[in-house]
């Protein structure tokens, strides 16, 4: 177990006089009433300033602020309510204050990844499906704030949440799952079904998820496979220190994840960064907000619990346990084949680097008792892993088709109801003639 945790804080603590200092220049050459504010050499040095401030910062947790949809035109107030809580996370109800009588729609529970960044990073794809559809999403809570009285939280405790949550919300639910959580939400989908749990949602939406890594390896995967879990263990695994809420508990810390996020693409990070520099420079101001609302985000991490790091490495990454049939939930077997009823949708993203081409499709290799008609794959030209599930692309023609899917199921349901209600009348009148 290492102490890079401490070393981090530490660090953190040494550099915040140097940051209170290039804060107070910041104001100073940002001030009208200072000449120097309307020269190159007073833009050079705000400019210099607010970078150093920025990538030296610590960043908390982002609001979703989604505060409004547009329904048919109309701006409607959207309210997020707590509809389900427990220490690890919390469930959101993003809910729209439509007056009047509201028209039957998809209710959506989208589980987030808990992979590093907080479910704020889909603020994307819940605002996409905001105006036609009833949204849930899972909130994670950062394990550097949990207590050690608070116990533990592994794989097979997500699964329990996420079966948890279904079982609130009830059977005509649509699951999606965004990269990390696909396996543990098809795991959790197929121990309710091979129990008869009732409250089996109507489909599930797999997006970028990594079913089976073999397939189309990545760096990511790749790395997994050649370290092994020891590696893991003894490298990235440190312990919370004092004063957070959860001291103590040892974790995957949220700096260690992003590191390794900024180090597969460091060039493309360090050029967006020379980029602001220049746009605050040159006076840009909508180009500079656009890379601060970015960054913002992505620089917001959270640290995961030690357990449910190594398990979901190892069982994932390392094992294969899913796609091999070896998978366990509280010692029961995960078994894919006992999926029948819940339709399945998977998404991939042509340049995804984090889960290759082919490894959420074969979500479909698996669950082989789910009849054709309610099986569909689509491949997203020309986005890479954060496009699968955000951006123009997946605004334009991914969002579309996977509202699509949950309609026509909706609708086939609503209609197996009628037929099931004439039904049943008709055999009374038969008993009562």
């Amino acid at each position: 177990m290492s102490f890079a945790y401490h070393a981090y804080e530490a660090v953190h603590m040494m550099v915040s006089p140097m940051r209170g200092l290039s804060d107070a220049m910041h104001l100073a050459f940002k001030n009208p009433a200072n000449p120097l504010t309307y020269t190159p050499l007073g833009r050079t040095m705000a400019a210099s300033c607010e970078l150093f401030e920025r990538v030296t910062r610590r960043y908390g947790k982002p609001a979703f602020g989604l505060d409004e949809t547009t329904i048919n035109g109309v701006k409607v107030p959207v309210v997020e309510r707590v509809v389900w809580e427990r220490p690890f996370g919390r469930l959101v109800y993003f809910d729209r204050q439509i007056e009047g009588r509201r028209k039957p729609q998809p209710k959506v529970l989208l589980v987030a990844p808990m992979s590093g960044h907080y479910a704020t990073l889909l603020r994307g794809t819940v605002e996409a499906f905001l105006p036609g559809h009833e949204v849930y999403i899972t909130d994670w809570i950062d394990a550097r704030l949990v207590p050690l009285s608070a116990g533990g939280f592994d794989l097979d405790d997500y699964i329990d949440y996420v079966i948890s949550m279904l079982q609130t919300l009830g059977p005509d639910t649509h699951v999606m799952a965004v990269c990390q959580p696909a396996v543990p939400v098809i795991a959790a989908i197929a121990r309710m079904e091979a129990e008869g749990d009732n409250c089996a949602p109507r489909s599930m939406t797999l997006m970028g998820g990594p079913i089976d890594t073999r397939r189309s390896p990545t760096a990511v995967n790749l790395l997994a496979q050649e370290r092994g879990i020891d590696w893991f263990r003894r490298n990235c695994i440190t312990v919370v220190p004092m004063p957070h809420m959860g001291a103590f508990r040892q974790v995957y810390p949220g700096f260690m994840q992003l590191s390794g996020f900024m180090a597969m693409n460091m060039d493309r990070h360090v050029t967006a960064h020379y980029e602001m520099f220049k746009h605050l420079v040159t006076g840009d101001g909508d180009s500079a907000e656009k890379h601060r609302d970015f960054y913002d985000e992505y620089l917001a991490v959270m640290d995961l619990t030690a357990e449910f790091y190594l398990q979901t490495v190892d069982t994932v990454f390392v094992q294969h346990a899913l796609p091999k049939g070896t998978m366990k939930h509280r010692g029961k077997p995960v078994d894919l084949t006992a999926v029948r009823r819940v339709a399945l949708m998977t998404v991939e993203g042509e340049n995804d680097d984090i889960s290759g081409v082919g490894q959420t499709q074969a979500a479909h290799d698996l669950c082989v008792n789910i009849p054709d008609s309610k099986r569909v794959h689509y491949l997203q030209p020309k986005v890479g892993h954060y496009g699968v599930f955000n951006g123009s692309r997946f605004r334009s023609e991914i969002a579309p088709r996977i509202s699509d899917f949950m309609v026509s199921l909706d609708m086939e349901a609503a209609k197996e109801r009628r037929n099931s209600s004439a039904g049943e009348q008709r055999k009374a009148l038969k008993v009562a003639g």
